[in-house]
């Protein structure tokens, strides 16, 4: 097969499982007041199930590098799918809220190795003088979850039932473990550092804690002391994790990549911004059906545009960074996608639905470009050797900052209802919540201004800037 050919079928194959995970979320998010109808329980609380799900990706993701270069790629990229269709199955036949928990943490399992492990496999066979467009357009099949997800899930919970959002998974895990069989190479180290097992507990348990605290300390379901306990906790134990990690040889989260600046200010810096990024899935949706009154169908229907918004810039992509640089693109995209994001808190109830359309459709193109520099820029100046450990502390960064970024916005959300003394938010508490997660994600633009001007020169194929001889 040649080179441009074996990186398109590449490309293909981790959109494939970008794509069940996109459409998971995003399906199950405009889904979840008729989940709660049918569970009996209060749509905001099912944020846990969402959290539960980002938290499981974070935990298990660090050995997903690992895990690669031990068995190799096919073999972990194949038995990730078929963990996380299972973990589908068992969602669609939960009959309570931890029972849906559960699964969602089995999913989570499985999901956290089909991304890394993919984009491992990517930047395996890509140059790296292509990567910005490979990154580019292997998001396109991908973002297809988001763009058909909302109004799907919509019409699934109106017209069906709810348990068939997660169904829908088998045919697609199907395809993917069949097109992985088919064209991944069983890609592994020849040598194969010690698993640090000490490491692992520490991460999971502090990641464990931190999440579950900060959850559940908005909605009173532990006493505060406890919540308190889980932070403290939580905290502690990444503390001797980074005690631990500079006293061995082989850390199973290599913090040695914060030393190089591209990567640092790029998971830095991309943290903060995916706050925002992960809250508006969670908000926006229920902003639109509890806060509007708008049936499911209705807010997918609007919803999707977001997504819709992301595919259309994947041409330009590669041309405006380019042009810019990262830096340039980084700092004023920040700008704009915050401002976006904090326009959307002055939807009304009597807003025309084609301008909450057009404003979810603008502000998807530039969130899009400005997730494409940040992947892209995170693995510009990382050596070889350390790219299976580079994919892992990415990944699990991203997801750890959306599982936040819904906690974020579901814990506005609960001090609001507190504050007024009500059981049912209303538009405003939505608004509320929608312009402090558009200020988080602005605190990102201290980071990309700490970036050299010439930033992934290499990757973006920009001409660094010259030196005087002056």
């Amino acid at each position: 097969m040649r080179p441009g050919s074996r990186q398109l079928v590449v490309s293909l194959i981790v959109a494939c499982a970008m794509f069940m995970q996109n459409l998971d979320s995003t399906i199950i998010a405009t889904a979840l007041p008729a989940i709660g109808a049918s569970l009996g329980e209060n749509p905001l609380s099912l944020n846990v199930a969402i959290t539960c799900y980002l938290l499981s990706l974070a935990v298990f993701i660090p050995i997903s590098g690992w895990t690669a270069d031990r068995f190799g790629a096919r073999r972990v990229f194949t038995g990730a799918i078929i963990v996380f269709t299972l973990g589908s199955i068992a969602c669609g036949f939960a009959q309570s809220l931890w029972m849906l928990v559960l699964a969602r943490i089995v999913q989570g399992m499985g999901g956290a190795m089909m991304v890394p492990v993919g984009r491992l496999v990517l930047l395996r066979t890509v140059p790296k003088s292509e990567l910005v467009r490979a990154m580019s357009y292997v998001s396109v099949p991908a973002l297809i979850g988001p763009v058909i997800g909302p109004p799907l899930g919509g019409l699934i919970v109106t017209y069906a039932s709810w348990h068939w959002i997660f169904f829908i998974n088998i045919p697609i895990g199907m395809i993917g473990v069949l097109l992985v069989n088919l064209f991944v190479e069983n890609m592994r180290e020849a040598t194969v550092r010690p698993f640090d097992l000490p490491g692992f507990a520490l991460t999971a348990v502090g990641l464990a804690s931190l999440a579950f605290g900060f959850e559940t300390i908005g909605r009173g379901a532990l006493p505060m002391l406890a919540n308190f306990g889980l932070l403290a906790g939580g905290a502690l134990c990444l503390i001797l994790y980074v005690r631990h990690a500079r006293r061995v040889d082989y850390p199973i989260i290599d913090l040695a990549l914060m030393r190089i600046p591209t990567y640092a200010m790029a998971t830095t810096g991309g943290f903060l911004f995916r706050m925002g990024l992960g809250a508006l899935p969670f908000l926006m949706p229920l902003m639109l059906q509890v806060g509007f009154g708008l049936d499911a169908l209705s807010s997918g229907l609007i919803t999707f545009a977001s997504a819709a918004g992301a595919m259309s810039n994947k041409a330009v992509v590669a041309p405006i960074i380019r042009a810019f640089g990262f830096r340039n693109v980084l700092i004023a995209n920040t700008v704009i996608s915050s401002a976006f994001l904090f326009g959307y808190s002055f939807f009304q109830p009597r807003t025309p639905h084609y301008v909450i359309f057009l404003a979810l459709l603008a502000g998807g193109f530039f969130r899009s470009l400005q997730m494409t520099s940040i992947n892209t820029l995170s693995y510009a100046d990382v050596p070889p050797r350390m790219l299976s450990r580079a994919t892992s502390l990415t990944s699990m960064a991203q997801q750890l900052s959306q599982s936040v970024g819904v906690g974020t916005g579901a814990l506005i959300l609960y001090l609001m209802l507190a504050t007024h003394g009500t059981a049912v938010s209303s538009a405003a508490d939505f608004s509320f919540a929608l312009a402090m997660v558009a200020g988080i994600s602005l605190l990102s633009v201290p980071f990309f201004l700490r970036m050299s001007p010439d930033a992934g020169a290499e990757v973006s194929g920009r001409a660094a800037p010259r030196v005087s001889a002056d």
